[in-house]
């Protein structure tokens, strides 16, 4: 029996003038999963997050959170999600605890003690009383979060939660984001920090154009896309035609695929081929063979990165 579905999103489109900003936009988010929405520049994504919330209504598609129809019945769909579009919106004069006092007044049946229930959830109960101006960027994310789990939602969505957080803020916010999907809690997280999302999501919905190009898990989509594999070989050019007879793909400019830290390793002998990796043992004996010398090959794992520049044909995010 799998997990059940809380927001469930079919064929969503949104025309702005003559101009369709999302033309084709459908994916599934299920309890205790934490998804990932990544899109570049202009993709739409920020516009799909607003008509998931009733913020902008869909001109075609529809949206359902726990089988309710956000545009028919908003508020019975809504009650369902806690969100934070954009930057947490809260009072500095005020206190942690006076700023989720005030929005637990609009909420039927949150009372003090959830107030107390959610402090500790984000880890805040030793800071609750203080005044928000004297909080850090963190902590000030975690109060957004407090405020959206007051309602007990089924559904959280965070847009960008990682912005402006320093690394020590963002690994905190990941371990408490897999905590609440351990609990039973559907996350929905956009953002442009394509590390994050292959370290914190289960799923990811990669939109481009105001189209969906794949949906699916991190591990299966990296497994599908293909990898590179570098060849330390001499002489280098009776190498690289080896390859390139063989078939193979040389990358002619290995800074547009490869990370900084692993074009630092690479050498002047080095050739940047993509390529599955169980090829290597084959091309190794072809090309010793023909007396190539191959002082070392080294297999780089795809990464979400590298499958969403494919993707988006080398589309910048946002």
């Amino acid at each position: 029996m799998g997990a059940e579905t809380v927001l469930q999103v079919e064929h969503l489109k949104k025309k702005i003038g003559a101009k369709w900003i999302v033309k084709d936009v459908s994916f599934e988010v299920r309890a205790g999963e934490i998804f990932g929405f990544l899109g570049p520049n202009g993709a739409g994504k920020t516009t799909t997050i607003r008509m998931l919330v009733d913020l902008i209504r869909p001109t075609e598609g529809s949206v359902r959170v726990c089988g309710f129809d956000v545009n028919r019945e908003p508020e019975r769909a809504l009650a369902f999600v806690g969100s934070i579009v954009e930057n947490p919106e809260v009072y500095s004069y005020l206190t942690g605890f006076e700023n989720l006092e005030q929005f637990a007044r609009m909420m039927p049946g949150v009372d003090r003690k959830r107030i107390v229930e959610v402090s500790e959830m984000v880890g805040l109960q030793e800071r609750i009383h203080d005044k928000v101006k004297t909080y850090s960027l963190g902590m000030r994310q975690r109060l957004g979060i407090a405020q959206a789990l007051l309602g007990r939602p089924k559904l959280l969505i965070l847009d960008e939660p990682t912005n402006g957080l320093d690394p020590k803020g963002i690994k905190e916010l990941r371990q408490f984001i897999r905590g609440l999907a351990e609990e039973g809690l559907g996350v929905l997280v956009s953002s442009h920090l394509l590390s994050e999302i292959q370290l914190l999501c289960d799923r990811v919905a990669i939109i481009s154009r105001g189209s969906v190009l794949a949906v699916g898990k991190v591990s299966e989509l990296i497994r599908e896309s293909a990898g590179y594999v570098i060849w330390e070989l001499s002489p280098k050019a009776e190498g690289r035609a080896l390859l390139e007879a063989s078939g193979i793909q040389v990358i002619e400019r290995a800074e547009e695929v490869l990370d900084d830290a692993v074009l630092a390793g690479m050498s002047a002998n080095s050739v940047v081929a993509q390529m599955p990796g169980e090829d290597v043992p084959e091309l190794l004996s072809s090309l010793v063979a023909a007396g190539v010398k191959v002082s070392a090959v080294h297999k780089i794992n795809p990464t979400l990165e590298q499958l969403f520049l494919e993707m988006t044909g080398g589309e910048t995010i946002e």
